[in-house]
């Protein structure tokens, strides 16, 4: 019974926005379109490393402006 309502919970949730960042959020580094990628509040952040998935995901506030936008971006 458990099976269904997960293949429908999964069906059913929203994709998240797809990433445009041109550097890590996180650490700074350079990123490429086959770099890692985590979702944070439903949008896609390309970054440098392995570990800056877990740092990105456990504080978003630290990195991420309210929009999204990473704060270490260009403006």
């Amino acid at each position: 019974m458990l099976a269904p309502l997960l293949a429908l919970s999964i069906l059913a949730a929203p994709a998240a926005k797809p990433a445009t960042n041109a550097i890590c959020p996180v650490l700074g580094g350079k990123v490429t379109e086959k770099s890692k990628t985590v979702v944070v509040r439903g949008r896609e952040y390309r970054l440098c490393c392995g570990g800056c998935d877990a740092t990105l995901a456990k504080n978003p506030d630290r990195y991420l402006e309210k929009d999204g936008t990473p704060k270490n971006a260009k403006k």
